[in-house]
């Protein structure tokens, strides 16, 4: 595992896949999770860093990646975010890990503020990398926004047909997707790119990763309208792409305060792909954020749970974090 030096490869089996993950650290748990068209080698520039202070879990979602590949239903509930997040909820149990920071990009983040909204006594603080929700991003849809996301209308046409036109373009296909920022791919590292070519080679990968489109569109919006009018509790921090669709067409601050408490967040100078693009900045916003929500457990908590190295650790950051910091 070049990417995850040190890291342990594990497959957790939930009561609806398996799920491929690595792990590694022993601090409070922190989940990440991916987004399309990528897997968990993503947070290859950050994961590392971070596992000096966390329990750092990099999971590949249902359907993408080494993770299992199930055909979908005729009503995609089994590639609703719901089902998504049960599977997370489910491999952080089995882990060990009660509660845990969660962080996700993309359609990992999807997940994520789904698995905060079903499991939300679980989740300690949720971070979300260059989205909006979901039914705002659908209940705004206007012709800049359908022409930049056009693969959202694509992917949730009836199957087998965009199954049948991705088959055999995935490396132009994928290279396309990750490189249609300003500096295409010249932030992405050759083995990450050659591992999510990998993935998307798989016919049962490019199905389910079109099933988790046709969810989005279908019964993931019929769950997030009952919700509505639950905000979440939980810290929330947004961070998005200056020179993405994101900063062009939403108010990413004003759009999560209209279904979370307590929100903070930033733009990025980078495009959609935050966490390789910038990781430098992800990392620093992230450990200030996580830092933050552990002060009670640093002046309340019994001192055996930090370990000793952690907790000198984090009155440091905190004797030095700047006020304005996101």
């Amino acid at each position: 595992m070049a990417l995850f030096p040190g890291f342990k490869k594990k497959r957790v089996r939930t009561s609806g896949a398996t799920i491929n993950l690595v792990t590694k650290g022993d601090g409070p748990p922190l989940l990440l999770l991916h987004g399309y068209p990528e897997t968990h080698a993503m947070w290859h520039k950050i994961a590392p860093d971070l596992a000096r202070d966390y329990t750092v879990v990099c999971a590949d979602l249902r359907g993408y990646g080494d993770s299992s590949k199930p055909k979908g239903l005729p009503d995609h509930s089994n590639y609703s975010k719901r089902a998504m997040a049960k599977d997370m909820a489910e491999v952080m149990r089995a882990l060990g890990h009660k509660s845990f920071h969660l962080a996700g990009h993309d359609r990992g983040a999807r997940v994520a503020h789904r698995l905060a909204r079903d499991h939300g006594n679980r989740v300690k603080s949720l971070t979300v990398l260059d989205i909006v929700p979901t039914l705002k991003m659908y209940a705004s849809v206007n012709k800049g926004f359908a022409t930049a996301y056009y693969h959202w209308f694509f992917l949730i046409q009836k199957p087998p047909l965009p199954e049948q036109l991705l088959a055999g373009h995935v490396p132009q296909y994928i290279l396309g997707r990750l490189g249609r920022g300003k500096s295409g791919l010249r932030r992405f590292a050759p083995a990450a790119v050659r591992e999510y070519v990998r993935a998307f080679r798989d016919p049962k990968c490019i199905h389910a990763t079109c099933e988790d489109y046709r969810a989005a569109a279908t019964i993931d919006l019929e769950h997030d309208r009952k919700d509505q009018r639950k905000k979440l509790q939980m810290p929330l921090l947004a961070l998005w792409g200056k020179q993405g669709v994101i900063e062009r067409y939403f108010d990413p601050l004003r759009d999560w305060r209209e279904v979370a408490s307590d929100v903070r967040g930033r733009a990025l100078d980078c495009g959609h792909f935050l966490p390789e693009e910038k990781p430098r900045e992800v990392l620093a916003a992230l450990r200030r954020f996580l830092i933050r929500q552990q002060k009670e457990l640093l002046f309340q908590a019994p001192a055996a749970r930090l370990r000793p190295s952690h907790k000198t650790r984090l009155m440091n950051a905190l004797q030095f974090e700047p006020e304005n910091a996101a």
